[in-house]
């Protein structure tokens, strides 16, 4: 996919973490799109403590959106475009719905499974392999991040 056509996903991807401090979650957002044109087939942020669901990450739903309106499980043909690397729950849904490739923003060294602390995208023993772009607008994503655990610790009772 175009870096082009990235960068404007993430914006897209950008605004939904942002969306996601509004109801106390962390700021994580994720798109899905058709590679073929990058039209964005669904857009998600993490919802884990607005509906109390341990699985809420903004892949994760992103993906459900994402089948549901192309109407089958199957996402090959799409990217996946996220603020912060999936972790092991997030990138294994994305093998699993099959998609050709995983775009995100900042590395995560505590939970990242596209390349720092595992890699599923390209484990030959999984049933789909993915391309794998790693650091799309990090600066961006990863400031977001800090920003908003920052603000934590600091409104945090002492």
């Amino acid at each position: 996919m175009d870096p082009r056509q990235l960068d404007t996903l993430m914006s897209v991807a950008l605004d939904e973490a942002r969306a996601a401090t509004r109801h106390g979650d962390v700021p994580i957002g994720a798109v899905v799109a058709r590679v073929s044109d990058g039209s964005v087939v669904a857009r998600a942020h993490n919802r884990r403590e607005e509906l109390g669901d341990p699985t809420a990450h903004a892949e994760v739903l992103v993906l459900r959106d994402a089948a549901a309106t192309v109407d089958g499980w199957r996402l090959d043909g799409h990217v996946l475009v996220v603020t912060l690397e999936p972790c092991p729950m997030c990138a294994g849904a994305a093998i699993h719905a099959r998609v050709d490739t995983i775009a995100f923003g900042a590395a995560d060294p505590k939970a990242g499974a596209c390349g720092t602390l595992y890699n599923l995208a390209a484990d030959p023993r999984l049933n789909h392999e993915a391309e794998v772009v790693a650091g799309v607008r990090a600066g961006e994503c990863a400031a977001l991040l800090t920003d908003f655990f920052a603000a934590r610790r600091s409104a945090a009772p002492r």
